[in-house]
């Protein structure tokens, strides 16, 4: 055997492919793959220094650990020519770890915080806030040019004051850090910056979009804070609020009222048990989830929410499957005319837009000018009494889902062997019969799971309530607590309600749901195992 043979050749005499130089399996790929991956490992650097900057910024030092061997572990994994599984089943753990498993860690470290409205920061960042907030202007205070920018998009970026000294005509930039030269700035003849690098002035229309947000604004200083004034001013004024670190409180310098920091509730209190609004960050432990059980409203309502929750969910979930398997009963016939033309009509519903058709059964229930009430000349109101409105709910459910029953069970019954029925028949079996013991228990083989994550969705359907009824309607003792609520959208109300948004209290009720769906999801599957032995 010749040199060059050998070289060609592995121990066993199986050909081996040239790895290329260095090993690294580049030299090996076409000119394609080669760009491909030139261009992804690429945009995987970029993307791991754009974040590592932030985390670099506030001392995170285990989440860019995390990072840097994140993208370490990505450039060895598909740049070594040898390993091929790795290079498939990365991508996949990437996605499961951004779109599962951090968004799960994230609830679950929430729903043991008091994370919410007025407590979100740390406690610095509170008494900056409070101290902030309590500015007043004094006599004789000082007023400065103002030109409001934002870094960005100028409807959404983080707004900043840039400002011109009244006495040394120096350009300064401040927001809720605080105040500090500008380098570069253009100052008109009146005094105002009318230009900085990487910031974008706002324009009178713009700014007055965005008024509340500047009123808000505080630029903290030495003796107190900057605030806006209009949006071509600005002045300096003293705090009416300060913190005391001596007694670990705030003191009022006008009232002398005194709040004392709470740490089990993060808020600074008084002692009448009176809390500030602005509050920090803090972890109270198992206190989100006994507060379901010891809230009076949650109280009161909890289990009859949990009671329609589960009524709506089966409902709607056997309801549209009876619903559904009723009409492809009717449409499984071999001599049936126009079966495409049905089934194209049955159909329908599912292919249109659910929150759209949501909204016009919406108006449809209506009780002035809606379509039901035109039609049978009464003047019910639908969305008025907790009864009707969880009729009408599930009305509109029922004729959303059946259409995808209907092609499940479709499906199911073609799938069937008519020798089953046909030898029941000639042994004396009635349809219904064959039905009962044949035709059914083979259906539900391949239809359970379906059925289980059917009920899973139904149960935390979140768009049947807030598209519809709103949750309503509302007693006048329990403005919280509609007649229609699920737990999801009850959840909803108290995170993102006019209230405040109490986010770790709603995250504790979303474990609270996740575990009634798992436990009823578990038990369900083990019960359809049983199901299996009839193949």
């Amino acid at each position: 055997m010749s040199t060059a043979t050998r070289e060609a050749t592995g121990p066993a005499g199986q050909p081996t492919r040239p790895s290329g130089k260095g090993g690294w399996g580049l030299s090996g790929s076409s000119p394609l793959a080669l760009a491909a991956k030139v261009v992804l490992l690429g945009m995987v650097a970029a993307i791991t220094v754009w974040m590592a900057m932030p985390l670099i910024a506030t001392q995170s030092w285990v989440l860019l650990a995390l990072l840097l061997l994140s993208a370490l572990a990505i450039f060895v994994v598909y740049l070594q020519p040898r390993y091929i599984p790795p290079k498939y089943l990365v991508p996949g753990v990437i996605f499961l770890l951004l779109f599962q498993v951090f968004p799960v860690l994230f609830t679950v470290s929430t729903a043991f915080t008091n994370f919410g409205d007025g407590h979100r920061g740390s406690k610095e960042e509170a008494i900056t806030a409070i101290e902030s907030s309590s500015v007043k202007r004094v006599k004789d205070s000082a007023t400065y040019s103002l030109s409001i920018a934002t870094k960005g998009d100028p409807a959404t970026g983080d707004l900043v004051f840039l400002l011109t000294d009244p006495k040394s005509k120096e350009a300064l930039i401040g927001d809720a850090t605080g105040i500090k030269p500008l380098e570069g700035a253009e100052v008109s003849s009146l005094g105002r910056v009318t230009a900085a690098e990487g910031y974008t002035i706002l324009n009178a229309g713009q700014a007055s979009t965005r008024s509340k947000d500047i009123s808000n604004l505080s630029v903290p200083t030495d003796t107190g804070a900057i605030r806006a004034q209009g949006i071509s001013r600005a002045y300096e004024g003293v705090k009416a609020r300060a913190y005391d670190k001596a007694c670990d409180c705030i003191k009022d310098t006008t009232t002398g009222a005194t709040w004392k920091a709470d740490g089990d509730r993060g808020s600074f209190v008084n002692d009448k048990g009176e809390a500030l609004s602005q509050g920090w960050r803090v972890n109270v432990g198992a206190g989100n989830f006994t507060r379901v059980f010891q809230d009076k409203t949650l109280q009161t309502h909890f289990l009859s929410m949990l009671a329609w929750n589960f009524f709506f969910a089966l409902a709607v979930v056997f309801g549209t499957f009876a619903v559904g398997l009723a009409i492809a009963l009717a449409l499984h016939h071999p001599r049936l005319k126009g079966l495409k033309i049905y089934r194209i009509l049955i159909v329908l519903p599912y292919a249109m837009p659910a929150f759209a058709m949501m909204l016009v059964w919406r108006d449809m229930f209506n009780q002035d000018f809606g379509l039901i009430n035109q039609l049978t000349g009464a003047s019910t109101n639908w969305f008025g009494n907790p009864w009707l409105a969880k009729l009408a709910v599930i009305i509109i459910q029922f004729w959303l889902g059946y259409p995808y029953m209907f092609l499940v069970t479709t499906g199911a019954l073609q799938s069937i062997p008519t020798d089953l029925t046909e030898a029941a028949g000639v042994d004396g079996a009635s349809k219904f019969f064959s039905f009962r013991t044949i035709t059914l228990p083979l259906l539900f083989v391949a239809t359970a799971p379906l059925l289980i994550s059917s009920f899973a969705f139904n149960f935390n359907n979140f768009n049947a309530i807030g598209f519809t009824t709103e949750g309503g309607p509302f007693p006048p003792e329990s403005p919280q607590v509609g007649g229609t609520d699920l737990l999801i959208s009850y959840t909803y109300r108290l995170a993102f309600g006019a209230g405040g948004a109490q986010y770790g209290f709603a995250a504790a009720m979303s474990l609270l749901i996740f575990l009634i769906v798992a436990i009823i999801s578990i038990i369900s599957f083990r019960r359809t195992a049983a199901l299996e032995e009839i193949n």
